[in-house]
């Protein structure tokens, strides 16, 4: 019989924040997708899991998707995991769920943390209709994307690094207008997770005065 691709959403910051279903679908796994085996050692060392871990990330993946294939289609059950969240959402994870979909394998998708919805629905900002926009391009394209989005309606979410912020939000302001409101969590889950909100204007000045640290998301309100 095949076995199962399983999933699984990891804590985003805060080590309680995994479910009891993810627990014991790591613990009965045959075999533990890791995007980086040593972060995942951590959780599993915190829950006491001992199963065994390999290597899944965006620079092997292409070649590992099709091995993982044959060795679920052997009757193995295996869990994929991301450093933090849900793998698939700006994360390795669509390949290999695509491969064995495609091959008729059973993929069970655990709901679980993710930080694109914690900092939507506590920005304040229509939470009704939004759409994920992830990792802007870093370099070609990035101009372009944002253009295409100045006139878009629904709440918008990012993700960027501390070394990107202050820049992105510099060019929603040159493109959007300073008005516009937007707001800026840090840190979700965790010991300094903030949140600041306002206007673009007021949010640069916050951050030019006050160096980013962390990871951020972006909620970035729609065309009025």
């Amino acid at each position: 019989m095949k076995g199962t691709l399983y999933i699984v959403p990891t804590p985003v910051g805060n080590m309680e924040d995994i479910t009891l279903r993810a627990l014991r679908v790591l613990r009965e796994a045959d075999l533990v997708l890791a995007e980086d085996t040593r972060t995942t050692s951590v959780l599993f060392s915190h829950y006491d899991i001992h199963v065994p871990l390999a290597s899944h990330h965006k620079f092997n993946e292409h070649g590992t998707a099709e091995k993982i294939k044959e060795t679920i289609l052997a009757g193995k059950n295996v869990a994929l995991v991301s450093d933090a969240g849900t793998p698939g959402i700006s994360d390795p994870g669509f390949l290999l769920a695509r491969t064995c979909a495609a091959e008729g394998i059973e993929v069970v998708t655990l709901p679980g943390a993710t930080a694109c919805i914690p900092a939507l629905v506590s920005s304040g900002l229509p939470c009704d209709r939004f759409c994920f926009e992830g990792f802007l391009p870093q370099k070609k394209g990035r101009q372009t994307k944002i253009q295409s989005l100045a006139d878009e309606e629904r709440t918008m979410v990012f993700y960027e690094s501390p070394y990107r912020v202050l820049k992105t939000l510099q060019q929603f302001a040159e493109v959007m207008g300073p008005d516009r409101q937007v707001s800026v969590c840090r840190e979700i889950s965790k010991v300094h997770e903030e949140s600041v909100r306002g206007t673009l204007q007021e949010v640069i000045v916050h951050f030019t005065e006050h160096e980013p640290r962390g990871e951020f998301v972006i909620v970035l309100a729609g065309k009025s």
